[in-house]
């Protein structure tokens, strides 16, 4: 639970500007925090992927003389 600390002050704080006890915004910011951690890698690694097919795609569609 402390490895999720900084979702869970963030959460805690946008909770207290909005006028409530800031538990809510604890729990909320670390339960995104860790769907975070888990579906940054898959972004990051579609991203790579998506990157290098384009350019082949590209490369391939090309009209030849």
């Amino acid at each position: 639970m402390v490895n999720n600390g900084l979702g869970m002050v963030i959460g805690a704080e946008i909770d207290r500007d909005e006028g409530r006890s800031g538990l809510g915004g604890a729990i909320g910011g670390y339960l995104i925090e860790g769907v975070a951690r888990a579906i940054a890698p898959v972004i990051v690694i579609f991203a790579l992927g998506w990157g290098m097919c384009l350019p082949a795609r590209q490369l391939y569609k090309r009209p030849r003389s």
